[in-house]
């Protein structure tokens, strides 16, 4: 299982309709860590098929990953989705919705085990659990860990408002505290949801910082314009990654002639630093990790 730090950032992720090719092409053009094309909430009942028509039509992105939020788990489109994400080699992963059963999760990483073996898939499909009910939340640490395959929990605020009965302004930390801790157990990464705006603001900006505070690894935007506000949130500064790369430099120098922690600068390092610093370049641009 990887830890966070090793997997491909998710900083800003760009969710976009699937039945709407237009959106989608722009999406794919847009300098975001990750398109999460959906099947579900953004589909209308009659667009379901041309949806996931244009789900098998997906090109991969030079840069970045690509995703697919299907339908929930028990719906009629369900088989349907994930028989069309296994088949298309540039979607990275499925977004699994209302995330709420540990089993649920572990027969999908079984029938992706048998689809892909069936089909030759040469890279397997991860799995993201989005967590939108009270039992979703409930039981993060056993949704985050039912499957190798989960690389991300993601909060989901809209369902999780409603059916808790709760405004969405209200404060919403036990969950992402919960969810945080989930996706830390697994070593997977927590991924924050959407405003449920479209506007490029000051709440938006101050979401995202607080997100990236609390520990969260990137955050869900449902706007283009909204991608360099969470993108720079969850993107260290230059003098932020180079200070990491020389703590990570350090202590495994330090590891190869048997030292452990160790003073460097007025501080002392150790591994529970170094982690730190590895989470940190774990969020840096491409072009800077090629620099390192």
């Amino acid at each position: 299982m990887s830890a966070p730090s090793a997997r491909r950032p998710r900083r800003a992720v760009l969710s976009v309709p699937a039945s709407e090719p237009h959106k989608i092409a722009k999406a794919l053009a847009a300098p975001v860590d990750e398109v999460v094309v959906d099947l579900e909430d953004a589909v209308a009942v009659n667009e379901k098929d041309a949806g996931r028509g244009n789900v098998v039509a997906l090109v991969g992105r030079e840069h970045g990953l690509l995703a697919v939020r299907v339908n929930a788990v028990g719906t009629p489109w369900y088989e349907a989705d994930v028989l069309a994400c296994v088949g298309n080699p540039a979607v990275d992963s499925i977004v699994v919705p209302k995330a709420e059963d540990p089993q649920a999760l572990r027969g999908l990483a079984d029938r992706l085990d048998e689809l892909e073996a069936g089909t030759g898939r040469a890279v397997p499909l991860e799995v993201q659990a989005l967590v939108e009910s009270p039992s979703g939340v409930h039981h993060a640490v056993q949704i985050a860990a039912a499957s190798d395959r989960v690389a991300a929990l993601i909060l989901g605020y809209a369902d999780l408002s409603a059916s808790m009965g709760r405004r969405v302004e209200a404060s919403w930390q036990f969950a992402q505290d919960a969810v945080l801790l989930a996706a830390r157990l697994a070593g997977a990464q927590a991924i924050d949801g959407p405003q449920l705006t479209i506007a490029d603001d000051e709440p938006l900006a101050t979401a995202a910082t607080t997100a990236e505070a609390l520990g969260f690894d990137g955050k869900w935007v449902i706007h283009p314009a909204q991608v360099g506000t969470v993108q720079r949130a969850f993107t260290p500064s230059d003098d932020e990654a180079a200070e990491a790369a020389e703590i990570v430099a350090v202590l495994e120098a330090a590891a190869a002639e048997g030292r452990g922690a160790l003073q460097w600068r007025g501080r002392m390092l150790d591994e529970a630093v170094a982690v730190r610093a590895r989470r940190t370049l774990g969020r840096t641009t491409p072009e800077r990790e090629d620099q390192q």
